[in-house]
């Protein structure tokens, strides 16, 4: 832990040791995170990669006190998402996706009542959130705002949208809980 530290205290001074030093120490893991996920080699080491691109040009505002294990796979989460999402726009799955959709069968009629139902459990539950969160949270899932474009748009800082997206986020999953699952696909995919 002390050792740690002190890498991330000359990692912020910009030592490329340090980065190394921990780019040794935490990236077998972080590739497996990522790999239990995406199933896909070249695609967990994409996130790895992209996650320490991120912190060392992010060096200067890491705090040596905080735990870096939750900042490194909190990034890593973020890119492991946005990897997810790409996959589901990749042309093989929507190819994929349309035949899924010719083959009409009870379970898909099954599968399609249960998520219409989800989707109006998902309104009800919307009406829960206070009014600053369920903006946001529209901005942010169905109209696929980034953070930053929520801020901008709303005149608040990027901060309170991540706030406020993170309360809804928690409530929702709260009050949507036998829809875990869709829950889930619907906050990567929308």
């Amino acid at each position: 832990m002390l050792q740690e530290r002190r890498l991330l205290k000359e990692l912020t001074e910009g030592s490329e040791f340090s980065f190394n030093a921990l780019y040794n120490l935490w990236a077998s893991r972080l590739y497996h995170f990522a790999f239990s996920y995406l199933k896909s080699d070249s695609a967990a080491k994409d996130v790895v990669q992209e996650t320490f691109v991120k912190i060392w040009t992010n060096r200067e505002n890491i705090n040596p006190d905080s735990s870096f294990k939750a900042y490194l796979f909190t990034i890593s989460y973020h890119f492991l998402l946005k990897e997810l999402r790409r996959q589901l726009n990749h042309p093989q799955m929507e190819n994929f996706l349309e035949i899924k959709k010719e083959l009409v069968s009870a379970e898909n009629i099954e599968a399609k009542y249960d998520f219409d139902l989800f989707l109006k459990e998902l309104e009800v539950a919307k009406q829960k959130l206070t009014p600053r969160q369920r903006e946001i949270f529209v901005l942010n899932k169905e109209y696929n705002l980034s953070v930053t474009e929520i801020a901008s748009r709303l005149s608040i800082t990027e901060q309170v949208v991540r706030n406020q997206l993170s309360a809804a986020l928690k409530l929702l999953r709260s009050e949507l809980s036998n829809y875990s699952y869709l829950f889930i696909l619907f906050t990567i995919h929308f």
